[in-house]
């Protein structure tokens, strides 16, 4: 990934937190016949490797498990805040003119070795960590065993593992940080103006970020 020095983000913790708030990863492997992607919520497990450990799971059905080259790192995408920034928030748009629009997001790359773990007991830990990290702010968290067991136990057979060692993690940070303050402060105020859940959460980044 493309990540001038003024976007990179190299602290493990935030970039961690982030692939936590947003679990669902592409995961994109080689195959026999080219790249391929799954979108698919990931556990970041702590141990196992300097960076951390992610786990997760596809459908028996999906070949990528299958067709896969592991000699060759697979990469899991965590994708964060995004949001477009409209060059008439730039002072510069009324006094000459030269500006243009761009998009600000964050997004972390992990990349590792990807095993297959088409292990019973493997699943059934992995399943449980999943269930109850998404429940835990519910009102009545569910929890895997709230099902039948032969009912779980006839779903588990349909799935398959997958675990990657996070070898390397790249973060970039987009959030106008290229720009002057009184660009950013112009950014700042047409978030602001938006008023929407994704321009408020991309101000509170960009503030981060002054």
């Amino acid at each position: 990934m493309y990540i001038p020095r003024a976007n990179e983000e190299q602290r493990v913790p935030v970039l961690h937190s982030l692939m936590r708030a947003e679990p669902l990863a592409a995961l994109v492997t080689l195959s026999s016949s080219g790249l391929v992607a799954s979108h698919i919520p990931m556990v970041l497990e702590e141990g196992g490797s300097p960076l951390g450990v992610l786990r997760g799971h596809v459908s028996r059905a999906n070949s990528q498990w299958r067709d896969l080259e592991a000699s060759v790192e697979a990469l899991a995408i965590f994708s964060g805040p995004q949001h477009y920034i409209s060059p008439t928030w730039y002072p510069g748009k009324v006094e000459h003119g030269r500006e243009v629009p761009t998009w600000n997001y964050v997004v972390v790359h992990a990349y590792g070795s990807l095993k297959v773990m088409d292990d019973k007991s493997w699943m059934r830990a992995h399943l449980e960590r999943l269930t109850n990290e998404n429940e835990a702010e519910t009102a009545m968290p569910w929890k895997v065993s709230d099902a039948p067991e032969e009912f779980i136990e006839t779903m588990m057979k349909g799935i398959v593992g997958l675990e990657l060692p996070i070898g390397r993690l790249e973060g970039k940070w987009k959030v106008s940080q290229n720009r002057t303050v009184r660009d950013r402060e112009g950014v700042l105020e047409g978030l602001s103006k938006e008023s929407t859940p994704g321009s408020l959460m991309m101000k509170r980044l960009v503030e981060d970020a002054m």
